[in-house]
């Protein structure tokens, strides 16, 4: 075996050890000592050590005196936190996407943040003959769609800088932003009107009008856009589809919130 085959094999045994130890303390549903994880996972008590150390060090586990033991800590809530916000997100909008294509019949999706892309986590699909197809875990490049500038032009300043530091560009159709000075003004004509659009930027003959899901304190949950053939957009369909997009996330945001 070659060295670069053992080194991605101890990889993977300490991956599966890690998740092993996570397991273990969820099934087990209480605080477990260093002996008992290493007795009951069959590992040797040096490698637990150190591995108990990187889990502890990032918030996946945490120590209690009391017991001397381990058990999950505020990282895996959080995580869990987050994946059950998500589908009560998905729940609250599936019946608003539906309407949304009923008033337009134009397919839309719910979009979420992943990484320096965006998901379509949530889609309803035109009945029409000509029609966009934005299918579930399709990813496109933040800059490039109606969705994805949406959710950009709203991330804290800080979240905007780092992606713009480290942003570069492909160029899918002639009409697609290709500088950060270009996708820097677009950012705050979005956050001006309060929505986006992408002129056939990703995909030709498609015209994309996005809006933001924004939390209370204005951090962009997700987005919401309508993908729109270009032989039937005009600058009144446009306006409606904002229209309606708007009243849409606002109706998710109440629902959301409980407010």
């Amino acid at each position: 075996m070659h060295a670069n085959e053992i080194g991605a094999a101890s990889t993977v045994k300490s991956a599966d050890r890690t998740l092993d130890v996570l397991e273990l303390l969820a099934h087990w549903g209480r605080e477990m000592s260093h002996a008992e994880i290493a007795e009951a996972l069959d590992i040797p008590k040096s490698s637990l050590t150190k591995l108990i150390r990187n889990l502890t060090d990032r918030g996946y586990l945490r120590f209690v005196a009391e017991t001397k033991g381990y058990r999950l800590g505020d990282t895996i809530l959080k995580l869990a936190q987050q994946s059950n916000q998500m589908r009560s997100l998905i729940a609250c909008a599936e019946p608003v996407l539906r309407d949304i294509t009923q008033q337009t019949a134009e397919s839309c999706a719910l979009n979420q943040l992943k990484g320096e892309q965006v998901e379509v986590v949530a889609t309803v699909i035109s009945q029409q003959r000509l029609q966009s197809h934005m299918r579930l875990g399709d990813l496109a490049p933040l800059y490039a769609v109606s969705g994805g500038k949406a959710i950009l032009a709203h991330l804290p300043d800080v979240m905007r800088e780092e992606y713009m530091r480290s942003v570069t560009f492909e160029r899918f159709t002639k009409n697609t932003i290709s500088t950060k000075k270009a996708l820097i003004a677009t950012l705050e004509d979005v956050r001006k009107k309060g929505f986006a659009t992408s002129m056939e930027e990703f995909t030709p003959g498609i015209v994309g009008v996005g809006v933001p899901i924004l939390s209370a304190n204005g951090f962009p949950l997700g987005s919401l856009n309508l993908a729109i053939p270009s032989v039937r957009y005009s600058s009144d369909i446009g306006e409606r589809a904002v229209a309606i997009l708007m009243a849409a996330a606002a109706r998710i945001q109440r629902q959301y919130f409980g407010a």
